[in-house]
């Protein structure tokens, strides 16, 4: 693999023309003791990565579960439909802030509504919003 040291000033010519700049290294375990670039895994990573408008939109999709109310109204529709005045009972709060905690979700794609009557109705959009939230209580679960 090849592996580019950086000099006694902390700095390397990169694959782009531009020189990077980097601190000393840490005397922690979160950090490497010398400061190289193992080129062959940064340039495997860069074209792995999904395009930069994709990644945005991955980042925007997971904002959604960050926020508490979000989150539980998304748990709280996994086993069923629920109307936005029993979501309100769930998350005790007021139909109004449901509702726009719903309008979010729906533009986001992760929830989707149905009229019946003078009722709206709310469940999960598909499956993959079920896998994503059970992956992340597996994940924080873990020991």
């Amino acid at each position: 693999m090849k592996k580019r040291k950086f000099n006694k000033i902390g700095s390397s010519f990169n694959n782009f023309g531009s020189t990077r700049s980097a601190p000393p290294p840490k005397n922690d375990s979160d950090s490497c003791q010398v400061t190289c670039v193992h080129e062959d895994a940064v340039q495997t990573a860069l074209n792995t990565l999904p395009a930069v408008e994709l990644r945005e939109d991955i980042a925007a999709f997971f904002r959604n579960f960050g926020d508490p109310t979000r989150l539980t109204i998304i748990a709280s529709l996994l086993p069923a439909e629920l109307c936005v005045c029993d979501i309100a009972a769930v998350v005790g709060m007021s139909v109004s802030a449901v509702s726009h905690q719903l309008r979010v979700l729906r533009q986001a794609k992760i929830v989707r509504s149905r009229r019946d009557g003078k009722q709206v109705f709310y469940s999960i959009d598909d499956e993959h919003v079920g896998l994503v939230l059970s992956l992340a209580r597996t994940h924080v679960e873990e020991e």
